[in-house]
């Protein structure tokens, strides 16, 4: 079986999400199949795998990104129907679709999950240099979640006013879009200097978690000279 739908990849078009304000994003439905869809949300990874990442100091004095995380890797004890789905991803029609979308080469990905319970959220930020975008799969339903909890990422308009090295709050942006982010649902974005994106706090009972699984896009020269420079120092790569 395949996850991705190549149709609706197809049919995105790229004028459109190139010239979306503020930034280029979108929000499309139906990505993957919905049998694909269903395998995986039936087999997500259990929350024991992930590290906890709580309280954890950001640049520019931002709050922290407050969830559970697990980073993929090919030996990872996850369900099957994951590697299936990441293979799709490594393979030339996304990498193919991202290129025309981004209007550009030179991409490499990474994968990884992120569980946000109750009480956290994601602070207003843009990503590192290294970073092209993001698209990220949403794996809450109907059945396990109330939309009242939250757990839309928001893209946010500063008007071109805020630093990247500044923490502005979410009261301080000129409009707050919220992507829909439940079912079938993922948000594609590019970063740009003014990508200003976040979560607002979890509203969640306890025990319930926003569930989401992010297609990590970086400048492949970038993010090379980064494990190098990590390497040399002895220091350990934290891609989530």
């Amino acid at each position: 079986m395949t996850y991705l739908d190549y149709e609706r990849l197809a049919a995105l078009d790229e004028q459109a999400f190139r010239t979306r304000a503020p930034f280029p994003w979108c929000n499309p439905q139906g990505l993957l199949t919905e049998a694909g869809y269903r395998r995986l949300l039936e087999s997500l990874p259990d929350a024991s795998l992930f590290t906890s990442l709580f309280g954890i100091r950001r640049s520019h004095g931002q709050k922290s990104h407050d969830r559970l995380a697990l980073e993929y890797r090919t030996d990872l004890a996850v369900a099957e129907p994951w590697h299936a789905f990441v293979e799709e991803l490594r393979g030339t029609e996304y990498n193919r679709f991202l290129r025309r979308l981004f209007g550009r080469g030179g991409i490499q990905l990474n994968f990884h999950w992120h569980y946000t319970p109750r009480g956290c959220s994601v602070s207003p930020h843009c990503d590192a240099m290294r970073k092209l975008g993001s698209h990220i799969f949403y794996f809450n339903t109907a059945d396990d979640w109330d939309s009242a909890w939250g757990g839309e990422t928001l893209i946010l308009d500063d008007g071109g006013r805020f630093k990247r090295s500044s923490a502005p709050d979410f009261a301080d942006f000129d409009q707050a879009l919220a992507g829909e982010s439940l079912g079938n649902r993922s948000l594609l974005f590019q970063r740009q200097g003014n990508s200003w994106h976040g979560v607002r706090e979890i509203r969640a009972p306890e025990g319930y978690y926003r569930k989401v699984f992010i297609v990590v896009i970086n400048d492949r020269l970038r993010a090379s000279l980064r494990r190098i420079g990590a390497r040399l120092k002895g220091e350990a790569i934290r891609d989530y």
